[in-house]
């Protein structure tokens, strides 16, 4: 695995996995996603920062809270727009011309 920013997929992945885990418990599920959604965005914005990081922490917040929709992987598809999905916007390099006297 060599690619950059694999912290951020192997994170993703662990509190994805630990997201899907709260809806195995019966019972004691719901009342973990209670704590474990502010808990979620908070890492997803310091994951994240910037515009994206914010939209993207209210969605995993309301993502972990709603019931049933656990089973969504925000953090990777997270990843996944920031990394192979969305276009590079870095600036290409430009050549500035200075006379010399």
């Amino acid at each position: 695995m060599n690619f950059p920013y694999k912290r951020l997929l192997i994170k993703g992945l662990i509190y994805d996995a630990v997201g899907m885990i709260t809806m195995a418990i019966p019972l004691i599920g719901p009342f973990l996603d209670l704590i474990w959604a502010p808990y979620a965005a908070n890492k997803m914005r310091r994951m994240y920062p910037g515009k994206n990081g914010k939209i993207a922490s209210v969605l995993v917040f309301l993502e972990e809270i709603l019931p049933g929709t656990d089973i969504i992987p925000t953090f990777t598809l997270m990843y996944l727009y920031n990394f192979v999905w969305k276009k590079n916007k870095t600036p290409q390099p430009r050549i500035i011309e200075v006379e010399s006297y």
